[in-house]
């Protein structure tokens, strides 16, 4: 089984619905023939590479109410982010940031993808480390095992830049309008971070619906083979 999750590593509720999906794959009696695949998307593109500005201002500008009610909306988020054990108490001192490197990244981590998935997003909300200066995402990408010479390359570079794009294409294509957004066998999809209940169901649902076919013996059926057939 394949799960493909199309999130931002700046974006709360994916990391919040990765949490609460790893809560349902823990419990799911298959989830060691689980291939978990993440792919890019931007929840701005047109987002500045060089920061001016905090996430309270960017969203306080953009939803109208200002600081006050970015606020609100940044505490109502942690509370939800609290129940699955994560601290975004720090999330009000994050940047509104471009995150095309980052996601560069990701493509070029191959096999440590999902560590370096996991250590950016808690950079950004347990750290409010700026996901776009070169010597944080280097620092990162280093430390979860990445070699320093490919880092180095990516960032100088826009080696897979077409591979971001791709994968924001895709997500298009499918109907999706937002992240997190998870699709199981490219059958079934998940769109936002529904309770883990939620996730527990669909998996069980499609493994269900692409199990192989279980035979069930018994005597006296007759049968075809070839031209031949029995009595």
């Amino acid at each position: 089984m394949q799960i493909e999750i199309w999130s931002d590593v700046v974006c709360p509720w994916c990391y919040i619905g990765k949490r609460r999906l790893e809560q349902a794959l823990a419990g799911f009696e298959h989830r060691d023939r689980v291939e978990v695949t993440w792919r890019s998307y931007q929840l701005d593109p047109g987002a500045p590479h060089e920061p001016t500005e905090s996430v309270v201002a960017s969203l306080g500008r953009k939803y109208g109410g200002g600081e006050q009610r970015a606020r609100a909306m940044i505490g109502q988020v942690q509370a939800a982010a609290a129940e699955e054990g994560l601290d975004f108490t720090r999330h009000v001192d994050a940047l509104h940031l471009n995150t095309t490197d980052a996601h560069r990244l990701l493509h070029a981590a191959g096999d440590r993808r999902p560590e370096l998935k996991e250590a950016f997003l808690e950079a950004y909300f347990v750290h409010a480390a700026n996901l776009a200066d070169h010597g944080v995402l280097r620092e990162i990408a280093v430390g979860v095992g990445l070699d320093a010479g490919l880092v180095d390359d990516v960032l100088a570079s826009d080696r897979f830049a077409d591979d971001v794009q791709a994968d924001i294409e895709q997500a298009h294509g499918l109907g999706a309008n937002g992240v997190p957004f998870f699709v199981i066998d490219r059958r079934f999809g998940i769109s936002g971070a529904q309770p883990a209940e939620v996730f527990a169901q669909a998996l069980e649902r499609a493994w269900a619906e692409s199990a192989p076919l279980t035979l069930v013996d018994g005597a006296g059926g007759g049968a075809c083979e070839g031209d031949v057939c029995a009595t």
